[in-house]
């Protein structure tokens, strides 16, 4: 009987500790939210004390909510996240450059990198600071031009085979033939970042069951709205200890990952350790980092005797790396090519623009030149990226108290008009890079619209938006935009220049039936089938050209 009272006593001291932190720590959350200088800001009314705005917002597309809000209330606003914590959320240009080129001073939250971390491990997307610098030192050269010319091949090689897939399809089923693309797209980037990333073949284009593929399946279906045990996950990070079904699909997508990656990461420093017994100088330095595949030049440049070892990345480091190449060279492209299709299915005029422009090569294998030589191409490819941006929106969490530059003043709550963006640390930050994208302010009132065209002629006013590539926030900008951005684009040639020169592309249901649901990346899904996850079913006819 004593120790059972004991028991009890210690079940009870444990709860009263655990509901000691968790008061703590929302009252703290609730203290920030009522000192803000964010309350300042104009913004619209919450509509629960508990989830601020966030359920409002997960109703609709991303992005739109607060497009609304802002056409409402100005470019700089400020919403509520859960228990009444002021977000920012600004369209202004100038603000938006300070925050993404004073990385160390606005840093990703660590909720958002504990989320990272479980899918892709502690890589180049999760490090922040010098850890950061230093792994973007070593993967840079792995991502420059040359690299990506001598990588183009692979690209031109798997478009191919993933149209003769879908050309056995018809073939098949007769034409037009309902192919779901998505996956198929998805199977495609995965054998090229395979064999691009690390000389690997997963073979998903020949049907075989793929474990890897499956994996991220799991992972980036999007995922249903926001429950009460998230958020309490979120907060109370020390609440993961009981998992719910999502989270034991990560673990087991971030097993199968880790286990696939330690194998490539021995297998390529074996075959490195042989090249090296067998130079004459018996070392490797930079000058001889020869291979096409990314973890080769990594593993190269990481073990080169001419380099300090402050400079060198731990094998932890590297393996962190493997999972990063796989889901963001093998998600995003995929997807963004997705919408691209679907974009040319409601514009026949722009899919018969673009393939009578395709054809004028007179070659089935493009060189990186060649793809890149088609402003046709390139202003479709930019305009996907722009209104269909992959990743919609990022976040970041201020280290410090700091004061914003703002480009044009705005108005605040009270009536006074403001220069600058007050901020406190601790403050999250979103980054709209969808909707910097379509601001009709930049782009015109048009904005919303598939327009290839606006690329021949682009508006003046886009030169501010602080990006790394073609004056959109896609592949955002500053210090921690996306490194591998030039990978993406090309590749993303590739398949348009494989596809659209053999098939014709028409939607296979009413598009709106077509919603966008954000994990991680905006995949396409049903809305009348939302149980059967993501997809973007097309209705594909061999293209017939005149003789």
């Amino acid at each position: 009987m004593t120790i059972l009272l004991s028991l009890v006593q210690l079940v009870f001291a444990a709860l009263a500790v655990v509901a000691a932190l968790v008061i703590g720590k929302l009252g703290h959350v609730m203290y920030r939210g009522y000192v803000s200088p964010l309350n300042s800001l104009p913004g619209p009314r919450s509509t629960s004390w508990f989830w601020g705005s966030i359920k409002v917002i997960q109703q609709e597309d991303n992005s739109v909510p607060q497009e609304r809000w802002a056409a409402e209330h100005g470019p700089v606003i400020t919403y509520k996240g859960f228990l009444g914590l002021n977000r920012l959320w600004t369209l202004d240009t100038r603000a938006l450059n300070h925050i993404l080129t004073h990385s160390t001073d606005f840093q990703k939250p660590d909720d958002a990198r504990g989320t990272l971390a479980k899918i892709l491990g502690k890589g180049v997307l999760f490090t922040e600071g010098e850890q950061h610098r230093q792994q973007r030192r070593i993967m840079n050269p792995a991502f420059g031009p040359s690299q990506i010319r001598e990588l183009t091949p692979i690209f031109v090689e798997k478009a191919a085979e993933l149209r003769d897939v879908w050309d056995a399809q018809i073939a098949a089923d007769g034409s037009p033939a309902r192919i779901e693309v998505l996956s198929g797209l998805g199977k495609m980037t995965l054998d090229v970042i395979g064999l691009a990333g690390f000389n690997y073949r997963f073979d998903s284009l020949s049907g075989k069951p793929n474990e890897l593929n499956a994996a991220f399946q799991e992972v980036f279906n999007p995922s249903v709205n926001f429950t009460i045990l998230t958020f309490i996950k979120i907060v109370f990070p020390i609440f993961n200890i009981f998992p719910d079904a999502r989270a034991r699909r990560i673990d087991r997508a971030q097993d199968v990952m880790r286990r696939i990656g330690i194998g490539l990461v021995q297998e390529k420093k074996a075959q490195i350790a042989r090249e090296k017994s067998d130079s004459k100088s018996g070392g490797v330095e930079r000058k001889d980092m020869q291979g096409r595949d990314l973890l080769t030049l990594l593993l190269k440049a990481n073990m080169a005797t001419d380099i300090p070892d402050s400079q060198r990345l731990s094998d932890e480091d590297v393996l962190a790396q493997v999972p990063t190449f796989l889901v963001a060279g093998h998600e995003t492209t995929s997807t963004a090519t997705t919408w691209c299709l679907y974009a040319l299915t409601q514009a026949p005029y722009i899919q018969k623009k673009l393939r009578d422009e395709l054809f004028t090569l007179q070659t089935e294998a493009p060189t990186m030149e060649e793809l890149s030589s088609l402003p046709y191409l390139d202003a479709v490819v930019r305009e996907t990226l722009r209104i269909h941006a992959p990743v919609p929106t990022t976040m970041r969490v201020a280290q410090k108290d700091d004061v914003i530059p703002v480009g044009e003043p705005f108005v605040d709550r009270h009536g006074n008009v403001q220069d600058s963006i007050r901020i406190s640390k601790g403050s999250p930050i979103l980054i709209p890079m969808l909707a910097l994208n379509r601001s009709t302010k930049l782009w015109g009132e048009d904005a919303l619209e598939f327009k290839p065209e606006r690329w021949i002629n682009p508006p003046e006013a886009i030169s501010s938006i602080p990006g790394v590539w073609g004056h959109m926030l896609s592949f955002l900008g500053g210090p921690r935009a996306c490194i591998g951005y030039r990978f993406s684009l090309i590749e993303m040639k590739a398949l348009l220049f494989a596809l659209v020169r053999a098939f014709e592309f028409e939607l296979a249901v009413p598009a709106s039936d077509i919603q966008k649901k954000t994990s991680i990346v905006q995949r396409p899904l049903l809305r009348s089938a939302p149980e059967q996850g993501s997809q973007m079913p097309l209705l594909v006819r061999r293209f017939k050209r005149a003789q």
